[in-house]
């Protein structure tokens, strides 16, 4: 998926533990990210929560998310208006043993589900959160064709009932603007 990048670090281990950069502003230029980091989130989570598809329209968010306790499916949909990729998704695995990390650009929403009794989830954004800008896609939308590996998910009261994409208004979801 354009845009979209699953990062792994280099880890260094020995007897007492591990080291592993997670962010270094220059080698993330180098692949074309460059966006100034504002805020971090931490969550924590039981088995079988499902956090999304969430995304903001004013004030996009791109995020670099990793986990350092448990295990999640991460996933990033691309609802830019126009795009080509539009409608698609992609997942990946993120574990604290594999120490994956995913970078999700402006325009896509974002979720992932818990496979590990908790997972403790972490992220940088590069823009502040606003509330009153918060929208969303149906998790279980069948045109979306994710497989969450779970059927019957623990959800917020928001996520119950988030449209599916093709029910929300070209005006609701971010532009696809090329190159």
């Amino acid at each position: 998926m354009p845009g979209v990048y699953v990062l792994e670090p280099r880890v260094f281990s020995d007897a007492r533990g591990f080291f592993a950069e997670t962010y270094n502003a220059r080698r993330f230029a180098e692949l074309g990210i460059t966006g100034e980091f504002v805020q971090d989130n931490h969550s924590r989570s039981v088995l079988g929560t499902l956090r999304g598809l969430h995304y903001q329209l004013e004030h996009p968010q791109a995020k670099l998310c990793r986990v350092v306790v448990g295990e999640v499916l991460d996933v990033a949909v691309d609802i830019r208006h126009g795009s080509p990729t539009f409608g698609q998704s992609y997942s990946v695995l993120l574990t604290a043993e594999n120490k994956r990390q995913i970078y999700i650009p402006r325009g896509f929403a974002h979720g992932f589900v818990v496979l590990s009794d908790v997972a403790e989830f972490l992220y940088k954004c590069d823009d502040f959160y606003y509330g009153d800008d918060d929208h969303g896609v149906a998790w279980d939308d069948p045109k979306l064709g994710i497989d969450w590996s779970i059927t019957q998910p623990l959800l917020s009261e928001k996520d119950r009932h988030n449209p599916r994409l093709a029910d929300v208004a070209p005006t609701s979801l971010p532009k696809y603007q090329p190159g």
